[in-house]
Parts: C-alpha cells; structure tokens; sequence
C-alpha cells in the first residue's frame, strides 16, 4: 500500500487483484459497463452520459465520506505492475465504502461489482472486499460493515455471508436485505493481518 496521505493515492495489492483509485482514464470503459441493464438494476444505479460520469468520477475522487478503488484483474495487467497507473485493460469492476452515517461515523456501508463476466468465479470479488474492509479497519477507523443488496442476487448475498455478515432486515418495499459485520477483537486482527498479507508498500 502506499502510504501517502492525500486521498486518491492509494493503491492496494492483493494475491490476485490490485486495487487502484478511480482515475479519469477508467471512464469511458466504467461508462460502458453502465450501459448493462442487468449491472444498473445489480447496482441500483442511473444510466448516466459519458459527461456526466466524468462529473461523478471528479466528485467521488474529493468525497471524504467515500473511497472507490476500481478492480484490476492481475492477470490482465499488461507490461509493468506499477502502481499509480490506471491499467484500463485490466479493469474488471470496483470497490466503495461509503461513510455516510452521522450517527455512528465508524460505521461504513460496502459496495462490491464485478462487472467483467470473464473475471467472476475467481474470488476477485471476495478478496476485493477483504483487502478493502482490512483498509477501512486500519485506515478510517471502521468498526462495523453494511451491505445493501438486491435479494435477487443471490450470488452477492451468499458472498457477504461467508465473510460473517448476517443479515440485520429486508424491504418489501426496495426488494432488498441489509446485512452487517461487527469488527470484534477477533475479526480485527485478523483484518490486521490481512493487511499485512495482502497490502504491499510501494
């Protein structure tokens, strides 16, 4: 990982991803997966322009209540695995936690999309949300995970679930459950550690 303060200069790398911050150069392929409906519907998303996806890319990378690190596919990375660069033909989807509780500023909701059908299956999508839970532990002083997911993706449920969320209430309304994570002693250190596995220093 690199250790640099200023938000947006972090990047983080795991055995098979490298998470890397959303970077101009990665919004036109990011604008193109926004254009499947099933991804919309999966990530309860608006169809956006192209302008306007650049718009929201500038406005994610200075929200301090959200860090976005798109997935690259190690695999995929062509020439050199350097960090810092934006390795567009290894994109294969993206990672969030939102802070956006005020009552509980410890508390951060996750957003995992793995929008690349060649790259699912592989554990990217799970190693993705531990290397960035490790982050936000470690980093932003996270004590407690949400997920709100759609309850017709089975698949993105049953992920979470085998990472210990449990599921704390569902809407008829939204046709959604939420699950959360409670970071115990336990659980930390073994985030901690996973920082320390899966984090390298550039």
């Amino acid at each position: 990982m690199a250790e640099k303060t200023s938000k947006g200069s972090v990047s983080l790398e795991g055995e098979k991803v490298l998470l890397v911050p959303y970077m101009e150069a990665h919004v036109p392929k990011y604008h193109s997966w926004m254009q499947d409906p099933s991804l919309l519907q999966a990530t309860g998303s608006e169809p956006l322009t192209l302008d306007q996806e650049y718009q929201m890319q500038l406005s994610w990378s200075r929200d301090p209540n959200k860090e976005t690190f798109i997935i690259l596919d190690k695999d995929l990375v062509v020439g050199d695995l350097s960090h810092g660069q934006p390795h567009v033909e290894a994109m294969v989807g993206d990672v969030n936690v939102f802070m956006n509780d005020l009552d509980n500023p410890h508390m951060a909701e996750v957003e995992i999309m793995i929008a690349e059908q060649k790259s699912r299956g592989k554990g990217l999508g799970k190693e993705s949300v531990l290397m960035m839970m490790a982050f936000a532990v470690e980093k932003l002083g996270i004590n407690t995970f949400q997920v709100k997911i759609g309850e017709s993706n089975v698949a993105s449920i049953n992920l979470f679930r085998k990472l210990g969320f449990v599921q704390t209430s569902h809407s008829n309304i939204f046709k959604e459950v939420t699950l959360e994570l409670q970071i115990t002693r336990t659980k930390n250190e073994e985030m901690l550690g996973l920082m320390g596995i899966m984090i390298k220093h550039t």
